[in-house]
């Protein structure tokens, strides 16, 4: 009896997290930098001792995590949230880049892809974190472009590149050595068995130190012309949009076949957007609109207040089942209605955000097995309209009329068993495919929670710019069918993974979070925030809790053939240290189990103790992520 007791308790604490994190939380009583490298978590540092706020910090963190390829490049995309404390909103930043001229279905079609492809030119969107960058610092930040680049300068004029980076260059040489531009950026040893840098050596970036200087000689000029702060900035991002930096990357990716245009730079803008958001037991959760994945997030919590998961208790069968069920069911619907709310079709976004459809959907789980034919709702109800998309719908074997269920879509039916479709080396990558989060705050409330991305390894770079250029093309789809509000057309913006967090509660923040990893993002980040509101986790020990993840679901990355995308329905990845008895039981529910050593995301969070005046940081033991504060 003694010994049952003993394993009960161990058990139990197992469960509840109650030991010591394996990294140890991060306390501040002034400000607190995390992000996806030590290095450029000191850049944050940096700035913020130099007398910054989290906007410049967060500017220089992204700045520095760019120039360091941590799954991402100049090239890319940046997604933000910001609490104003002055103003007390949260203002959303919209810095994704569209498709350029000549980007349409019949084009890609033509190439016989059934998605644009993963990697290359013809991947690539217009840039979009400069532009960013340069709106984030001016709007909202305090100092000049030259001091919140100088980290990245001093990064991009040479640092001990770490291995991590250093042997993704190596795994990718033979695409590398396809983009003459690359090549010579990235391989540094062409005539050895090792062609990338080595970890710990010196990696130079001359055409890329050469432009981040040209932007801010730019602001530099402007301020000498007796311009102010905010337009000496967007000088800056007039040169790198119009000017000579512009040239030569339109010149370098049309070299390579690239169809990025002058006329596609000079008429993109970052925009400032009002974010969507929704209250979960009293704290107000913020996501971007849904040109990203964020408001599957909204919409999970939506069903989940509709069950007791306290009671269920942390990873038990019925706790993993439930929330899984109501995953599921927010990706069906960001599979089919997420877009750009530029472009027509208008996105039923209201009706998915209502309370009521989340009832509803949480109406349609099934608490005994996995249901793997858990599809798109019908949210329009919800807002006063009828649905405009029911036959196709029906075409692809959906009914959402309540009460009717589901089908599998007709195109998934011979792909549907996980031994048909397997979770294999390949599949993962794509799943998982990540970026970096950049997460700043102050104990004035300052909050700055941002998700960029694009340009990663292997990235072809565009001429003599140093800069990669995003592969985020991929994520839209050539058949309405899949998704009638991402289908690529020139000057759109394509529905991406890329999701930073903020929470707010008693209208004070309360939670700002981030992490890597595809369509992995949301999964990971609502059982973060469950972690700590339902089970009483601290920040640290949230972000290191073993999550699960579901794959039935749409790939938004990788793969060229639907095959590549297809959802892998009742396949769950879990902790390797799931209970046996756990595991039993959702076998039994109709799942299909792989197990991961460390599945927490990585996650990067900071916690507001309003109580204590000071701030906690999270920093997950999944990968370099690292923070400081002080």
């Amino acid at each position: 009896m003694r010994t049952r007791i003993l394993l009960l308790l161990c058990t139990v604490a197992n469960m509840t997290l109650a030991q010591q994190t394996q990294k140890p939380p991060l306390h501040g009583k002034n400000w607190m930098a995390v992000t996806g490298k030590p290095l450029a978590a000191t850049a944050g540092a940096t700035i913020f001792q130099q007398g910054g706020n989290p906007v410049d910090a967060a500017c220089a963190m992204l700045a520095a995590t760019c120039t360091m390829w941590d799954v991402l490049s100049w090239g890319g995309e940046t997604q933000a949230l910001i609490y104003h404390p002055k103003l007390k909103k949260v203002i959303a930043i919209n810095a994704l880049g569209v498709a350029p001229t000549g980007a349409t279905v019949a084009f890609f079609k033509s190439k016989g892809y059934d998605f644009p492809p993963e990697y290359g030119p013809l991947a690539a969107t217009t840039p979009g974190t400069a532009g960013g960058l340069c709106l984030m610092l001016a709007e909202y930040g305090t100092m000049s472009l030259k001091q919140v680049l100088a980290p990245a300068m001093q990064l991009a004029a040479g640092y001990p590149i770490e291995a991590q980076t250093a042997n993704s260059i190596e795994k990718y040489k033979a695409m590398l050595k396809g983009w003459k531009y690359s090549s010579k950026v990235f391989l540094t040893h062409e005539d050895g068995t090792r062609e990338a840098p080595e970890a710990g050596e010196v990696f130079m970036q001359k055409d890329l130190l050469v432009t981040l200087t040209k932007m801010v000689d730019a602001e530099q000029e402007a301020l000498k012309n007796g311009k102010s702060r905010k337009e000496a900035i967007m000088a800056a991002n007039d040169r790198f949009y119009k000017g000579d930096i512009a040239r030569e990357f339109v010149r370098g990716s049309q070299e390579q076949g690239g169809l990025i245009t002058m006329e596609d730079l000079a008429n993109w803008k970052p925009r400032i957007e009002e974010p969507l958001h929704t209250n979960y037991k009293g704290i107000d959760v913020y996501k971007l609109q849904q040109w990203t994945q964020g408001p599957m997030l909204l919409q999970a919590l939506n069903i989940l207040e509709n069950f007791d998961l306290k009671s269920m208790g942390y990873n038990s069968p019925k706790y993993i089942h439930t929330v899984y069920q109501a995953l599921n069911l927010s990706y069906a619907d960001r599979d089919f209605y997420y877009g750009d709310p530029n472009f027509p079709p208008e996105e039923p976004i209201k009706g998915l955000l209502s309370k009521e459809y989340a009832k509803q959907r949480a109406k349609q789980i099934n608490m005994e097995k996995n249901d793997a034919m858990a599809g798109p709702g019908d949210p329009y109800p919800f807002e006063g309209k009828t649905n405009p998309f029911l036959d196709i719908l029906k075409q692809r074997g959906f009914d959402p009329t309540p009460g009717k269920g589901s089908a599998l879509p007709a195109h998934d039916r011979q792909l549907a068993k996980a031994d048909v479709l397997p979770i294999d080396e390949a599949y993962m990558d794509r799943l998982w495919r990540g970026t970096t989060s950049v997460e700043a705050a102050d104990t004035s409330g300052w909050v700055v929670s941002i998700t960029p991305s694009g340009g990663w390894l292997p990235a072809c770079i565009a001429g003599k710019t140093g800069i990669g250029m995003s592969q985020r093309m991929q994520s839209f789809v050539l058949d309405p069918a899949i998704d009638p509000f991402n289908v690529i057309e020139p000057g759109k913006r394509p529905r991406v993974t890329l999701t930073p967090s903020l929470a707010l509660k008693d209208g004070k923040p309360m939670l700002c979070f981030g992490v890597q990893g595809g369509d992995t993002q949301d999964q990971n980040l609502l059982q973060f925030f469950l972690n700590m509101v339902e089970f009483n986790m601290t920040v640290q020990e949230s972000v290191e809790a073993g999550n699960f993840n579901t794959n039935q679901l749409w790939l938004s990355l990788g793969g060229t053939k639907m095959a590549d995308r297809k959802p892998r329905p009742g396949s769950i990845l879990l902790p390797r240290n799931t209970p046996e008895s756990v595991k039993k039981e959702l076998e039994k529910m109709g799942y299909t189990i792989t197990l991961g050593d460390r599945t927490s995301g990585p996650i990067n969070a900071i916690y507001f103790d309003w109580k204590h005046g000071s701030l906690w940081g999270g920093s997950s033991n999944n990968g370099e992520d690292y923070g400081i504060g002080w």
